[in-house]
């Protein structure tokens, strides 16, 4: 946690630190925000030692205060990535070739379709497990190089019991990865649970906006800092000084919008669960959801991703009854993204990557930050269509 300057040394709550971490030092006549730096190349005699700016390949003094900020949050270290994708892809290089990946079988898309590729040009062996199937998880860690875990899940909402696997994992001796993006450093820091890495899509609820796309990792390990600081250099996978600054920007105001999309979340699911045309919804406010017990006992709030699977209607598929929903709304975006302040859904199996486990008629609903009467609204009349 972090203390403010000229302040009594008293942990702060976290948002307050989404408000005041990374800030430039005060002076009479500083600036409040850092500024952007637009270099490629800084001013370098002799020998370059290792904290020394000398290209911004390397290292650049635009991600620093956003890095700062994250880092605080979760209670580490931050390194920032051109893409949620790319912070995944450095995680997945710490498997050997050879080596043994546990991953969850309901995770972000993009991110299986890199494992099943590692795997193939690698020889990686994968392991897919029910992250909230507390046994399987610890048996599937034999021999395992690293675990990859989410929670909740996306999109299914799966919610993993962070004390037991991270804790059985580093009692295995295997490191372990947890991308923290649908419950944010708000909800949780998986690093305070046992986790080597926590990592994150910037561009979803951290930037807030969907005007950017960035991912980053956090840790408390010193070694596997230099390695994620190395893989960012090597393969490129460097942060634009505009995009740090616009996700520092939209970091801000994070607490307040996140606060916002969970209770609508939270009200949207109360009243989805009773609607006549609505056959499941997921989400772990909701008491008879799997997750709910463990939800509560291990993150402030439920998130802001609902899944919800229309009821059926004679003589038409799931798909098309899901897709119909879709096409029916007027103030929900339909759009594959989350986190903004803007609501969007999707049918996530229109996808044709997306896990094959996950229901045709899944909708993942992003809760955003406008006012719920109205998002209910729309979102009544589009299953009643």
């Amino acid at each position: 946690m972090s203390t403010a300057p000229n302040q009594p040394a008293a942990p702060l709550a976290p948002a307050t630190v989404a408000v005041t971490a990374g800030r430039p030092p005060r002076a009479q006549g500083g600036h409040v925000n850092p500024s952007i730096p637009m270099n490629s190349t800084y001013v370098s005699r002799g020998v370059v030692t290792s904290d020394e700016l000398s290209y911004a390949r390397g290292d650049n003094d635009a991600w620093h205060a956003f890095e700062a900020a994250l880092g605080e949050l979760e209670g580490g270290t931050g390194v920032l990535f051109s893409s949620g994708m790319a912070a995944i892809a450095a995680s997945f290089a710490l498997v050997p070739d050879g080596g043994t990946l546990v991953l969850p079988r309901h995770a972000y898309q993009a991110g299986l379709v890199l494992a099943r590729q590692v795997a193939e040009r690698h020889g990686v062996t994968l392991r897919y497990v029910d992250i909230a199937d507390t046994d399987a998880v610890v048996a599937a860690l034999d021999g395992a190089d690293l675990l990859l875990a989410e929670s909740p899940t996306n999109p299914m909402l799966e919610v993993a019991d962070l004390p037991a696997v991270l804790g059985a994992a580093r009692a295995a001796g295997v490191p372990s990865v947890v991308d923290n993006t649908f419950a944010t450093p708000l909800g949780q820091r998986p690093l305070d649970h046992g986790a080597d890495v926590v990592l994150h899509s910037v561009t979803k609820y951290l930037a807030g906006h969907s005007d950017v796309v960035l991912g980053a990792v956090v840790t408390r390990d010193a070694d596997l800092l230099a390695r994620f600081r190395d893989h960012r250099t090597l393969h490129g996978a460097i942060a634009g000084a505009f995009e740090a600054w616009l996700a520092l920007r939209g970091l801000r105001t994070l607490a307040l919008r996140f606060e916002r999309a969970q209770a609508n979340a939270a009200e949207l699911a109360r009243r989805l669960a009773e609607h006549p045309d609505v056959a499941e919804v997921r989400h772990p406010s909701l008491p008879g959801d799997p997750g709910h017990e463990r939800a509560r006992a291990q993150m402030t709030g439920f998130g802001a991703i609902l899944g919800v699977r229309p009821a059926a209607r004679p003589g038409t598929s799931a798909a098309e009854r899901a897709d119909a929903v879709v096409d029916a709304v007027r103030l929900w975006l339909p759009a594959t993204s989350l986190g903004g302040v803007e609501s969007m859904l999707e049918r996530r199996r229109r996808w044709g990557t997306e896990t094959t486990t996950v229901p045709e008629d899944l909708l993942r609903l992003s809760v955003g930050i406008e006012d719920v009467e109205d998002l209910w609204a729309d979102l009544d009349r589009a299953l009643r269509a």
